[in-house]
């Protein structure tokens, strides 16, 4: 007889962490975070990296409800749900191998038609915020899955995907546009 194989998420033995990224737009520019915090005590996976804004998930939150409050904490914008774009959806699976976490990860896009005056933030905890042009965009020091990936969000191709990495390096990976 064959016993069925353990569920990694059901037994606990792996998590899984939904979470954001928002890529904010205005006048062909992409707001970037540089994740670079001058913070020694604030140990940052991401060091180094340019990313787009978000964050983990809360409880009982949305992953919508999630992006825009990410999105305001980490730039002080407030940005109305209706104006939030889904651009896809990736999974990560074991992104963070130490901590036994796989990543679902849910892409929104905003498009501003002008900036707003005040409440733009400049640095966070996490790092500094850019306005980057969208053709600078891919020569940033990105994790190389975004490379994969960025090009969809830049020409606003929803998609669905997963990227496996292995040592910080992409091991595999899968896309499905969405129609």
């Amino acid at each position: 007889m064959i016993k069925p194989q353990e569920n990694v998420f059901e037994s606990g033995s792996r998590k899984l962490i939904p979470s954001t990224l928002i890529y904010v737009r205005h006048q062909g520019k992409v707001l970037m975070i540089h994740r670079s915090s001058a913070d020694s005590r604030w140990l940052d996976f991401h060091e180094g990296k340019w990313n787009g804004l978000g964050g983990k998930c809360e409880k009982d939150e949305s992953p919508l409800m999630a992006a825009q409050r990410e999105l305001q904490e980490e730039s002080g914008l407030n940005i109305p749900l209706a104006q939030f774009r889904s651009a896809g959806v990736i999974q990560f699976p074991l992104f963070k191998p130490h901590k036994n976490e796989d990543w679902l990860v849910f892409l929104f896009s905003v498009d501003l038609e002008e900036l707003p005056s005040t409440g733009l933030l400049k640095e966070t905890k996490e790092g500094v915020l850019h306005w980057i042009s969208d053709s600078d965009i891919l020569k940033l020091n990105l994790w190389p899955g975004d490379l994969l990936f960025l090009p969809y969000v830049l020409q606003r191709q929803a998609f669905i995907g997963t990227i496996w990495y292995e040592d910080s390096r992409v091991k595999n990976s899968w896309f499905q546009l969405i129609k």
